[in-house]
């Protein structure tokens, strides 16, 4: 774990559509975790901005890990629900390519954040309401914090079609 770092586990199965695309909500806006937080809308909207001033990406691991790249973010933006995200699992990564499969067994459906809290208030109830926050990664996880944040589903098709693909991914590397 990097230090520093906190991570909101959001539960919320991500979708994994055609070629190795994945998609879902790796946040949502008022609802409390198991934590005891809640994120407020436009929480995420600054850290955004100055990604993109940079040129810079938000990170997509594999629980958590700093060592275990899966893949990219292509999409990552606030809409009135939550955060939402979609990118591509790299089918040259062995680790992105086990994702996929967990992903279309239904073994693994959560997706969870990794950030730094810039500002946070406490709400009548308790609970810590972020406010602002600095993105670093948003994470395939196994356990989620948030429950709701997951990975979209598809059709069982389609997620035949994408096992299939990377089967052969799979193979053709094998054979080189």
């Amino acid at each position: 774990m990097v230090p520093g770092l906190e991570v909101k586990f959001a539960g919320g199965a991500p979708v994994l559509t055609e070629g190795h695309v994945i998609e879902g909500y790796a946040s949502l806006f008022g609802l409390t975790d198991q934590g005891g937080d809640a994120v407020r809308p436009g929480a995420f909207a600054a850290s955004l901005a100055r990604l993109q001033a940079k040129g810079d990406k938000v990170r997509m691991l594999w629980q958590h890990d700093p060592a275990k790249p899966i893949g990219v973010w292509d999409e990552i933006r606030e809409d009135q629900k939550g955060l939402w995200v979609k990118g591509r699992l790299l089918p040259d990564v062995a680790q992105a390519r086990e994702a996929a499969a967990l992903i279309q067994a239904g073994a693994i459906d959560g997706l969870s954040i990794g950030y730094r809290t810039l500002r946070a208030e406490k709400d009548q109830c308790g609970r810590r309401i972020l406010t602002e926050v600095e993105l670093w990664e948003v994470s395939l996880v196994t356990f989620p914090m948030l429950p709701e944040a997951k990975v979209g589903r598809k059709e069982a098709e389609d997620l035949r079609q994408v096992a299939a693909l990377l089967r052969a991914a799979t193979e053709a590397l094998r054979t080189e």
